[in-house]
Formats: structure tokens, sequence, C-alpha cells
């Protein structure tokens, strides 16, 4: 009797037994058998990261499956054994506190399973798993011991041979009944079954032994952390003139956001709150005449990649100096002001709407940004809303996409709107609990209408602007609560109305996780290669900042031909329309990253590159597949019993067998 045979047969038993007749009867084939046994758990991985230096995140620590029985971290004291630890939110801090000082404990860690549920994330206070100042080697000022997080705890930089998956709420459920029905593993020491996980976690970096970006990109077993950019103009910009003399107001947000787990990086009040308040106010600039007539272009730019080392502000900068088509239109010498929209979804306390503008460098640009502002609060004519410049005792921005442009030029003029004053107000900054559940729709309006409002003020130029023509710029709520459904939840998530009017969804639940760069960084770009929510930006700005084109046809001619044009729902059979419309995506990734040959390299330092040193050049491991499952399995001391009992009786039969062949022989010759 081969070994693996008696766990499968006690397997088939035990779901035999366990499953009612009709059930039963359902069984038809084999791998229905093997659906009922092993249950498949539906979770969000944590995966092996690298940069130039290291690698972060979770990895199974060989090249084989990791399979161990599960036991609750509330009621493990000593673990024995290698075990999955199922952890509540509540306990996971506790968790890694006990991993970093119990050198036992940490050796004996199979895996990790972490529970999903509203009840463990109402007990915590907050949960950050990044540093206290995130990514402080990029900040234009000495002073990188300052908290901005004060709850960071940074052990999303830390590097785990185990695997780690966050449950979904459905199969946390599952999971609890399981372990709530049996008590086998932690209470009854001397049960024959257990529950076990079977994690699917293998990384190929780990597997080739490369354990830094510069040596798995060599070996093609990871690829660099990237993304597309999207940036558009309001009004268009006739790229093919000569004369691009007006001084441009550069309106920037992040739609990328980091977890500790890969898939689950939701970041609704750190950075969607400001990426939903920036589309809100294009939406509402958009429906304004004489646009042409203001005195300064509009340039809004929402930036991905930003949550790791700024990789989409770093390299559309690089674009800018190299002239690129990425970026064709833009002068980066006529880039007057930067106004970044930060966390907003939280700036809404007893009743009153607060943001606070954080200044760059006190300039007579600024000054006149932070007036167009209290002008546009004036204007809305509302005491539940407020304005106030951040605290002149921090040190200086907090961590923005700004910093990427002050470290390029320290005299550039900008401000970032956030609803935070001296630290954060998200108590769960980068991290999978920052959801729908963390903002305030009406905070991101009344932040979408100052901006709106203050933008206005300062293209047109004109100081003596009326509070009625200011009256004629308001934010739809309504998009605001359709854009927070479309891209925070599930439900509908992607497949909302207005993502489906642009784009044909690859996925229905969001994930902001900037992704991996797939092929050459191209202006001619397959549309496989870029983010379900980077395409429905471009197109949602494209549409919004768009002059529709004379004679406008029902589908795009195979593309558009004249210059200045481009294709709104292209990926949408004879639904595309060309306009004019001065959309561009921006490729984000490393600076110090090349594509020749077909794979990627790292370059050298170079002195131009004056964000080089810092550069981590992040990158992920390829994987194979990655999958979670559980069932039960028999002790293997009950297996030696069993296989001990079934010899026993062997020997037993076979003597009975010879006995009463010997007696019915000596029977028959008496008679």
């Amino acid at each position: 009797m081969s070994p693996p045979i008696t766990p499968f047969l006690f397997l088939f038993i035990f779901v035999m037994r366990k499953l009612p007749m009709q059930a039963m009867r359902s069984l038809e084939s084999v791998p229905d058998l093997e659906k009922s046994m092993y249950m498949v758990v539906d979770g969000y991985p944590c995966v092996r990261l690298l940069n130039l230096s290291g690698e972060i995140g979770c990895s199974n620590p060989g090249r084989e499956k990791v399979v161990a029985p599960i036991v609750r971290f509330k009621n493990v004291n000593v673990l024995a054994q290698s075990s999955a630890i199922l952890v509540s939110l509540d306990e996971i801090q506790s968790f890694f506190t006990r991993l970093s000082h119990d050198s036992n404990f940490a050796r004996n860690v199979g895996g990790v399973l972490v529970e999903s549920g509203s009840a463990s994330q109402n007990k915590l206070k907050g949960f950050s798993p990044v540093e206290k100042f995130p990514q402080a080697e990029f900040a234009p000022y000495q002073s990188i011991n300052y908290e901005w997080n004060p709850i960071g705890s940074g052990i999303m930089w830390n590097t785990y041979n185990f695997p780690m998956f966050l449950l979904s709420q459905s199969s946390t459920l599952t999971l609890q009944e399981v372990m709530h029905c049996c008590h086998k593993n932690e209470k009854n020491k001397k049960a024959y079954t257990a529950d076990v996980a079977e994690f699917d976690l293998v990384m190929q970096t780990t597997k080739s032994g490369t354990h830094d970006s510069e040596s798995c990109l060599k070996e093609e077993t990871c690829l660099p952390l990237g993304g597309y950019s999207v940036w558009s103009s309001l009004p268009p910009i006739n790229v093919s003139s000569s004369d691009q003399s007006k001084p441009v107001i550069l309106t920037v947000a992040s739609m990328d956001s980091a977890s500790f787990f890969r898939d689950k990086s939701l970041g609704a009040d750190s950075p969607i709150s400001g990426l939903i308040s920036l589309m809100a106010a294009v939406d509402a600039l958009s429906h304004l005449d004489g646009l042409n007539d203001l005195s300064k272009q509009l340039v809004f730019l929402v930036f991905t990649g930003e949550a790791w080392g700024y990789l989409g502000s770093r390299r559309f900068l690089l674009e800018l100096d190299l002239h690129s088509d990425f970026v064709k239109g833009i002068d980066s010498t006529l880039i007057e002001m930067v106004m970044e929209i930060g966390s907003v979804g939280k700036g809404f306390s007893q009743g009153v709407k607060t943001f606070f503008a954080h200044v760059a460098e006190v300039s007579s640009v600024t000054n006149e940004t932070l007036n167009a502002l209290q002008q546009a609060k004036d204007s809305l004519k509302s005491e539940s809303i407020m304005i106030s410049t951040a605290n002149s005792s921090n040190p200086g921005i907090p961590p923005s996409s700004l910093m990427s442009f002050l470290r390029k030029n320290s005299s550039t003029s900008g401000i970032v709107l956030e609803d935070f004053d001296a630290t954060f107000a998200n108590q769960f900054y980068h991290s999978h609990l920052d959801d729908l559940s963390n903002v305030n729709s009406s905070a991101i309006v009344a932040a979408a209408s100052l901006v709106a409002r203050s933008l206005y003020i300062l293209a047109s130029d004109d100081k003596d602007l009326s509070t009625s023509a200011l009256s004629a710029i308001n934010v739809n709520a309504s998009l605001v609560e359709a854009l927070l459904g479309c891209l925070l939840n599930c439900d509908p998530g992607l497949s909302c109305d207005l993502v489906k009017k642009y784009i044909a969804p690859r996925t229905n639940c969001p994930s902001n996780y900037v992704g991996v760069l797939l092929g050459e960084p191209s202006a001619t770009l397959y549309p496989g290669y870029v983010s379900d929510v980077s395409r429905f930006i471009w197109n949602f700005l494209a549409d919004r900042t768009s002059i529709p084109r004379e004679n406008a046809t029902s589908a795009c001619p195979k593309g558009c031909r004249n210059e200045g044009e481009v294709c709104i729902g292209e990926e949408l059979d004879g639904k595309g329309v060309c306009v004019i419309s001065t959309t561009r995506y921006v490729p984000a990734y490393s600076t110090r990253l090349m594509f020749e040959s077909g794979i990627w390299k790292v370059m050298p330092l170079n002195s131009s590159n004056s964000m080089g040193t810092e550069d981590p050049v992040w990158t992920e491991s390829n994987w194979d597949a990655i999958g979670l499952r559980v069932y039960t399995v028999q002790n293997a001391a009950y297996d030696r019993l069993v296989l001990l009992g079934g010899l026993v009786v062997t020997v037993l039969a076979y003597l009975a067998i010879v006995v009463a062949r010997a007696f019915i022989t000596k029977a028959l010759k008496q008679d």
C-alpha cells in the first residue's frame, strides 16, 4: 500500500459521509470528487517584489507547494510544527510583532491566512504597513525623520519566506465555519484528522535564485513595475502651431496605490479621492463656454506608479526633457504652476469640510493660487467648506508627486491640496483597508468645486471675476458617486455604465495596484498592455476635454485621420467617435531602465538623472500559478495504525482461511 493512497481513501470516505445523497449522486467524475474534497479558497496574495538592493514581500520558501495544518493565532502559545496561521484583522499587528521577537514562532510559520470582515476592521484604530515618512528618500528637504504617517509600521518592506493571503469575505466565513465546527488542530491534540491549507505561491525569482532587480531582469524571471499615466489639455492644444506661448497650469493626481496584498490596493482616500476630484473638476469646467479665450492653458495629468518611487512623475519629467511624442504639446518652460490634488476624501469633520494647502515655496504664483482658492471658497457661499494654509512648522510638502518636480527644479511653484495638516488623516494609508468606507463623497465634491473654480480664476487672469461667473461652475455630485462605485467597489465596479460607455473592461473588481509593464513602451499602444483604469481615464478625459469633429461618424474609420484627433470608445465595436482632443498616454517606469533586444536592462547611473541614485528600480517576480485550497487529511500516526490494523486483519484472515481449509479438508476425508 503506497503512502499517498491512504489519505485519498480517507478523504473519499470522509466526503461520502459528509455529503447528502443528492450531492453524492451528482459525483459523476474524478474532477467532481476532487472539487468535493478540496475547498478552493479565494484570496489576495502578498507577492515577491524586488529592487536593486534586495527583495520584499512573500513567497513559498522553495520550489514546492506548502501544506500545513491551520491553527488560530490567538490559540497558539507554542508552535511545535510548521503551521498555517489564521489571523484576524485586529490581530495582524500583534502577529508581526511576535514574528519579529519570537524566533521559534517565526521558524514554524508555514503560511498565513488573514481574515476579512467589517467586525474586525471596526476594532482597528489604524493599520498602515508602510513607513512613517513614505518614500522619504525623494523628499526635497532634509527632515526625513518627520512622521507624516505616525501609525506606519514599515512591515511591507520586509522579506517573508512563507506564503501569505488575505481571505475574501466569503472564504473567511467558510473557513471560520470549518474551524469552529471541528477544533481538531488546536484543542483535540489526539484527533486523527486535521484541516490543512495548501499554498501555491512559488515565485520564479526564488526558484532561480535571482534576489534583486538587476539579476532577475537579466534572467527574465521578473518584470518592471509600471503602467501608463494620462494627460489631457482643456481646451485642446494645437500641436501643429509654433505659437505655444500660453503659460501652463498643471493639475495633478495619482491613480495607483499600494498594499501588503497585491490585488487589494484600492487606495480610496490616498490617492483615488484626489483622482475623482480631478475628474469631477474637469467635467465641471468642460461645460463652460469661451475656454479658448483663457489666458492660460489648463493641463490635467494623472500619474500611475507614484506609490513605487514616483515612477509616473519622474518618467514624465524625463519625457519632457527628451521632447518625446508622449508629451508633444507641452513645453516644460511654460509650466507656471503645479496644483496637486492629494487625499481629500476625509476632509469632513462635524459637518465641516476642511482642506489644507501645502505650499512648496512661497512665491507670487503660489500666493496667487492661495488667493484663488480662497476666492473659490467664498464663491461657494458655504460655511461648511474651509480652506487653510498648512502649518509653517511642517518640514515641507507631504509625500506627493510634486516632490519629483521640486527635485528636478527647486524653484517650481506648486501646492498640494490635502485633507490633513501636519499628519495623515488617513489611518489606513497604503493598506487594503483604505476602501470605500474610508471616504466621504461630499468632501470629494467640495474639493472638486474648490479646484474647478480656482483653476478658472487662475486661467482667466481676471482680477475682477464676478461671483456669478463662478457660480456657473458646478460639480456633478452624481458623477462623483458613480466614480466611487466604479473605481472602489466590485458592485458595480468596472462593469458600471460609465466605464462601459468607453471601454470593455477585462475584470469587474478594480485594483489600483500599478502592475507590470508588458512590452516596449510605444506611442502606438496595444490596449491589452494598458490597465482598465488607465484606459477609462484616457477615454473620460479625452471626451470631457474634446471638441466634436464636424461630420462626426458613428465609428472611427481605421483610426482618426486628421492631426489632433483621437478615437473615443475605440474598443466598443462600431461605437468609437473621432474628436479633437489633446489626450495622451505617458509610460511610467524607472528612469534607469531601457528596453533593448526584447529584454529590460538596468542602465548605469547618469549624472543628468537627478534622482537616479534614489531610484530603487522596482520589479515583480514572475510566477506560473497562484492558488490556495483547504482540505482535511489524516494524521500520519493514524495512517500507520490503519496500516498495522490492515496487516493484522490480513494475517488473521489468512490464518482463519488456513484453519478453515484444514478443518474442511479433514471433514471431507472423514465423510
